[in-house]
């Protein structure tokens, strides 16, 4: 049985798409929706680009039919706007709020269609719980919701024979392990002797051999001065080495070392390898289309405070001293030799950038189409790092469980030039660490 969904104004700027996404159900759109939609139109922010995007469609549909009567949509059910043909109900009452208008719509068609179930999708947390007390059904859009506490780890321990362990340490070292059919490409593990589980080795599928590999040796040695400290950070070291490795997310809380190896990891590759043109560092200024000609000066002292944290973890792998800073020294440096460029995504798109390395920090303040328009904008010979933590979002419109970073995760783990490592032990400081975990 065909069901009503009411779509609200979240909606529609969070994924323009959104309409085509309940299969052959019916897809209302209130009045009132539109009328939100059309003060976004102007924006030069995201928010405007799909306020756009969403004013096409509508137009694309109303010349194939009346909206008002309801227009078939691609995979079946129909396309309506609608209206509140009686009075607000009284917990409505003060028809100057848009909200009450749009729930007026939902609550008016749930009582003229009582045959079809009405359903109204938003992502404001507060406007469903009151649809929720005013008996009307209310959800969250989310096409692929991943719970945080299930999202793929890229890594896992298996036990195996004590041979196996040992060939791990041989040079070339190639093999295959019980249960390798079930893992994911170019997912690490730790591979523990069954008769002695303190004898260990790590090693990654390298999907191209169908073989187990260990870790690139240079990884011990460290990079840029860097060295992991423990088995995950040797994980994402050898994810962001691996130049067959085209896409890597991490996912870490604060002061795991996520954005530091991954700088280190980049500046290793264009300084010292040569292998991409230069570093290109991005963060969302969020929200990721917010223009920054609101702060003063040039476009580089308006990033500034954007862009701090990264500048402080080039600088620590600088190693500058003291005297060094007192005599200007700095990441400018770097910037000013072409090796590394500071960008914010609002000015990404539309972009082709091939042969560089680049770095999204911050990831989790993406929503899943955001994360699309960035990476589509990879070009020949370039390798993308996506960074962030899902537990620290400023973003309205997204949570830990249906962000852009979460989804790319989810969408790539079955592929051959992905990888991915979500990052648990914080290496910051102990007052970090204990912070992170009792705050």
């Amino acid at each position: 049985m065909p069901k009503n969904f009411i779509l609200d104004t979240n909606v529609l700027l969070h994924d323009p798409r959104s309409i085509y996404g309940f299969r052959d159900n019916n897809v209302i759109i209130p009045i009132y929706v539109i009328e939100e939609i059309d003060q976004f139109k102007r924006d030069l922010s995201e928010l405007g680009r799909n306020a756009r995007q969403v004013a096409r469609y509508l137009d694309s549909f109303r010349v194939e039919g009346s909206l008002k009567e309801g227009v078939p949509l691609p995979q079946g059910g129909f396309l309506r706007v609608g209206f509140a043909e009686s009075d607000l109900p009284p917990p409505l009452a003060d028809g100057n709020l848009m909200d009450n208008r749009i729930l007026a719509v939902a609550i008016d068609l749930m009582k003229r269609e009582p045959e079809t179930q009405a359903v109204f999708i938003t992502k404001d947390t507060n406007l469903r719980i009151r649809a929720d007390a005013l008996g009307l059904i209310a959800e969250d859009y989310d096409t692929e919701r991943v719970e945080i506490t299930e999202l793929y780890t890229g890594f896992t321990e298996l036990l195996v024979p004590r041979e196996l362990v040992d060939q791990m340490y041989k040079p070339g070292a190639e093999v295959e392990v019980p249960g390798q059919d079930t893992l994911f490409p170019n997912q690490c593990l730790l591979l523990k002797d069954e008769t002695n589980p303190s004898h260990t080795a790590m090693g990654r599928l390298n999907s191209t051999k169908g073989k187990v590999v260990p870790l690139l040796r240079s990884i011990k040695e460290g990079i840029w001065g860097v060295r992991p400290r423990n088995m995950e950070q040797s994980f994402v070291l050898d994810l962001l080495l691996n130049d067959d490795i085209k896409l890597v997310t991490i996912v870490g809380k604060a002061g795991t070392g996520k954005t530091l190896m991954a700088i280190a990891a980049g500046l290793n590759k264009v300084t010292e390898e040569n292998l991409y043109q230069k570093l290109l560092v991005s963060r969302p200024i969020f929200p990721l289309g917010r223009d920054i000609g609101y702060l003063p000066g040039s476009v580089e002292e308006k990033l500034n405070p954007w862009m701090q944290p990264i500048f402080d973890n080039v600088e620590f792998l600088m190693n500058l001293s003291r005297a060094d800073k007192k005599a200007g020294r700095g990441y400018h440096e770097l910037i000013d030799l072409g090796l590394m460029e500071i960008e914010p995504l609002t000015y990404i798109r539309g972009r082709s950038i091939p042969s560089q390395f680049i770095i999204v920090d911050e990831a989790q303040n993406l929503t899943p189409h955001e994360v699309k328009t960035i990476i589509t904008r990879v070009g020949d010979h370039t390798k993308i790092v996506l960074t962030g933590d899902p537990f620290q979002i400023d973003n309205p419109y997204v949570d830990a469980t249906n962000n852009g970073l979460v989804h790319v995760v989810n969408r790539f783990k079955n592929e051959k030039i992905a990888g991915h490592i979500t990052m648990a032990k914080g290496e910051r400081s102990a007052l970090a660490e204990l912070a992170a975990n009792l705050l």
